[in-house]
């Protein structure tokens, strides 16, 4: 079964253990990135997964796209050119002291991809899925109509679109995030998100919650979501429930509105985690989210699967999820000790 997302690649600095960037003389060195991230997750539960950018001819651009093939994804619709690959810094936190992310992607390769570059009629040949976030359109204005151009040729082939809303403030503002990602949604078929990228990518908010104090309301966010969903006409809505105890401890869940078993919005059971690296989490959620969506007979069994793929992330350094589909599910079964497989 093929998939697609289209997205940037970056290298990945990150202090190791939870140094912080003044004290670090070395850094641990990955490769990550939203939708490369769900095209990892996607590989790595058996299904075809293409990842569309543009990386340079050199040794760094090479050793990115390596970094995919090693976990199965293919590499067909990577155009190679441009001069950098884009670089973010992680300092990952602890206890009360949160983690600090530092970009330097100004003018990476995939910033100058056209659509020129791209057949979209063979890209979305035999595809079932379209995978997007707000990350990419926020990258410049050649990225929005790459993306664009893409979102017309998937909706052209009849192919299912996803879109995590993905807002990143060191990106762009929120009247600019509003400006460009209100006209996409009209391609999106299932929309996935946290109540921030909500409020600031489409200008709707949730009632009675204060993230910062771990107080989330169910009955605010089934509201936000059945909200979402009728004025954007999505087939499903996604909605992430992250409690944020501290940096080191979260409770996690998700909630789904669809036009199928969760005709009233659904929340999956909630996990308390000790987090190792959040970094990727949420697409690793993505993830979870589409291959169930695809794979389940049940809307509300994919929940639960992206719900326990991404508490699994949460225990891996690095932005890719490196479960496969048995050990997903074993999770949501109910299989969560973490004791010693033998």
């Amino acid at each position: 079964m093929k998939v697609v997302t289209f997205g940037e690649i970056m290298l990945r600095l990150s202090t190791p253990e939870f140094s912080r960037f003044l004290q670090s003389n070395t850094f641990d060195i990955n490769f990550g990135g939203g939708e490369a991230n769900v095209a990892v997750s996607l590989a790595n539960y058996g299904l075809d997964a293409y990842f569309i950018s543009k990386l340079p001819k050199h040794e760094i651009g090479q050793a990115a796209i390596n970094s995919l093939k090693k976990y199965g994804v293919k590499d067909d619709y990577i155009v190679r050119g441009g001069e950098r690959v884009g670089i973010y810094f992680l300092e990952t936190g602890a206890s009360q002291r949160a983690s600090k992310v530092i970009y330097d992607r100004a003018n990476a390769a995939v910033t100058t991809l056209t659509s020129n570059e791209l057949n979209w009629d063979e890209i979305f040949k035999n595809t079932k899925w379209f995978h997007w976030t707000g990350i990419t359109p926020a990258l410049g204005l050649t990225a929005r109509e790459t993306l664009l151009k893409a979102c017309r040729g998937a909706k052209k082939a009849n192919v299912t679109i996803s879109a995590d809303l993905n807002f990143r403030a060191k990106l762009w503002s929120t009247t600019e995030a509003q400006s460009v990602m209100i006209p996409l949604m009209e391609y999106v078929d299932v929309c996935i998100a946290n109540e921030e990228d909500i409020e600031k990518s489409l200008g709707m908010k949730a009632a009675s919650t204060n993230i910062e104090n771990a107080k989330l309301s169910f009955v605010g966010y089934s509201e936000l979501a059945e909200t979402v969903k009728e004025k954007f006409k999505f087939k499903s809505v996604a909605i992430t429930l992250r409690e944020s105890f501290s940096a080191s401890r979260n409770g996690w869940s998700a909630l789904l509105a669809d036009d199928k078993d969760c005709k009233t919005p659904y929340r999956s059971k909630q996990y308390d985690i000790n987090i190792v690296d959040r970094v990727g989490s949420g697409d690793a959620f993505a993830g979870g989210l589409i291959y169930g969506l695809l794979k389940k007979e049940n809307t509300k069994d994919a929940l639960e699967f992206a719900v326990a793929a991404s508490c699994l992330k949460h225990s891996i350094p690095g932005d890719f999820n490196l479960v496969n589909a048995d050990e997903v599910e074993k999770l949501a079964g109910g299989s969560g000790s973490g004791r010693v497989e033998r």
